[in-house]
C-alpha cells in the first residue's frame, strides 16, 4: 500500500533540479475540506506552491511516502501541477464516508516538458457528529494511486474509479431536499437523525386539464425523521417537481373547542367544535401509502393512545388536502375518536 501510494506522487517528480527560495510559482492558496473534490484541488494547491507539509496534512494515517523528507524529495524539479478531477461516487460504511475520485492530472517541469498522470484517490469522511472529543479528524485522503497517460491531458480523466461503470448521476432533487432539510431544522432534530437518508416516492399522475396523450406528471415525496418523545416521533416532508422545486408539505389542522362536564377533562366529553384552521410543517407518528397516496398522521395526547388526533391528506394534481381529521377529546381509557372533518366519505 506504502509504495502505491509513494508511486502516485513520485512520479511527479521531474528533473533533479533543486527549486530555489525565488522560483516558487504564484499559485492561488486553496485550503478547502468541503467535499472530496475539495481537499484534492487543496493537495495540489499546495503542491503548486510548494507548501508541502500542508499537502502531507491531506492525508490520513496512510502517508503518501515512507516519511515527509522523502516526499518532498518527489517533487524536486517539478515547476507546476494542473488538476481535473471527474464525477465523485461515495459509499457509506460504519460511520464514515468513503469518496472516490477521479483525477487527471498535467505535470510541467523546469524545462517545460509535460508529462500526464491519472487514477483515483479515495477520501474518507468520519462523521462529525461522532466526533465528541479532539482532535477533529476532518476529511481526508486515505490513498491515491496515477499511473502515466499517453492521452492529451483533457482526455486522460477517467470516467470513474477502478473498473466498475462511472458513478449513477446524483439525485438532484433529494440532494436539494436534504440541503433543505439540514438548513431549516438542523440544529432542532435529534442527532440520531440527522445522517439518516429520508425516505423517498415517486407520485406519477395526471393533471386535472391533461389533453389525451400528455405525459404523466411528477411529484417526488421525501420523509424526513427528527424526533422522538416517548410516544410520538415528529417528521417533515418535503415535494419537489419541475414547475415548484423543493418546498415543505404544511398539512392544514382544524382548531378545535372542547367542553368537558365542570371544566374537567377528566370528566364527561360534551362537545368538540372546529372553530377554524392553522397549518404546521410538523406531521407526528406519520406514515405515507403509496397505493392510496395518503399520509396519516396520529398524534397521541398521552401514551396509552386514549386521547389523541389524527389527520388524512390525500394527494392529488399536485399536492396533499385535509380530506379527514378526528378527534378523541375522552381521557377514558378507550380508543373512540369522532370525526370532526371529513370530505373522505361521500354523501
Amino acid at each position: 500500500m506504502r509504495r502505491a501510494l509513494f508511486a502516485a506522487t513520485a512520479l511527479l517528480s521531474i528533473g533533479q533540479t533543486a527549486l530555489a527560495a525565488e522560483d516558487v510559482p504564484e499559485a492561488p492558496y486553496i485550503d478547502d475540506r468541503s467535499s472530496a473534490e475539495a481537499v484534492v484541488r487543496s493537495l495540489y494547491s499546495a503542491i503548486n506552491r510548494h507548501e508541502f507539509a500542508r499537502a502531507w496534512g491531506y492525508f490520513g494515517d496512510t502517508k503518501p511516502a515512507k516519511d515527509f523528507d522523502s516526499f518532498v524529495k518527489g517533487y524536486d524539479g517539478t515547476d507546476k501541477v494542473e488538476v481535473e478531477t471527474g464525477a465523485v461516487s461515495d459509499e457509506g460504511a460504519a460511520g464514515s464516508i468513503f469518496y472516490n475520485v477521479p483525477v487527471a492530472i498535467r505535470a510541467t517541469d523546469k524545462t517545460g516538458g509535460e508529462k500526464v498522470f491519472a487514477g483515483c484517490y479515495t477520501l474518507r469522511q468520519v462523521n462529525a457528529q461522532i466526533q465528541a472529543a479532539p482532535p477533529f479528524d476532518p476529511i481526508h485522503i486515505e490513498k491515491g494511486a496515477l499511473k502515466p497517460s499517453t492521452a492529451d491531458f483533457e482526455e486522460a480523466l477517467p470516467p470513474s474509479c477502478g473498473d466498475g461503470p462511472p458513478p449513477p448521476k446524483k439525485d438532484t432533487a433529494l440532494e436539494q431536499a436534504k440541503k433543505a432539510f439540514l438548513a431549516t431544522y438542523g440544529d432542532q432534530c435529534d442527532k440520531q437523525f440527522l445522517a439518516n437518508e429520508p425516505e423517498g416516492f415517486s407520485i406519477k399522475y395526471k393533471d386535472k386539464n391533461a389533453q389525451p396523450g400528455d405525459p404523466d406528471k411528477e411529484t417526488r415525496l421525501f420523509h424526513f425523521s427528527c424526533s422522538a418523545a416517548a410516544y410520538n416521533e415528529s417528521s417533515v416532508y418535503y415535494m419537489t417537481d419541475e414547475v415548484d422545486g423543493v418546498r415543505q408539505l404544511q398539512f392544514a389542522e382544524p382548531e378545535t373547542d372542547i367542553r368537558y362536564e365542570n371544566n374537567d377533562s377528566d370528566g364527561k366529553l360534551l362537545s368538540v367544535t372546529v372553530i377554524g384552521f392553522h397549518t404546521t410543517g410538523w406531521a407526528t407518528n406519520s406514515d405515507y401509502d403509496p397505493d392510496a397516496h395518503t399520509i396519516t398522521t396520529f398524534n397521541k395526547w398521552r401514551g396509552i393512545g386514549d386521547a389523541s388526533d389524527s389527520g388524512t391528506y390525500l394527494f392529488r394534481n399536485g399536492d396533499f388536502s385535509l380530506v379527514q381529521y378526528d378527534v378523541d377529546a375522552s381521557y377514558d381509557g378507550e380508543e373512540n375518536p369522532q370525526t370532526v372533518v371529513d370530505y373522505n366519505t361521500a354523501p
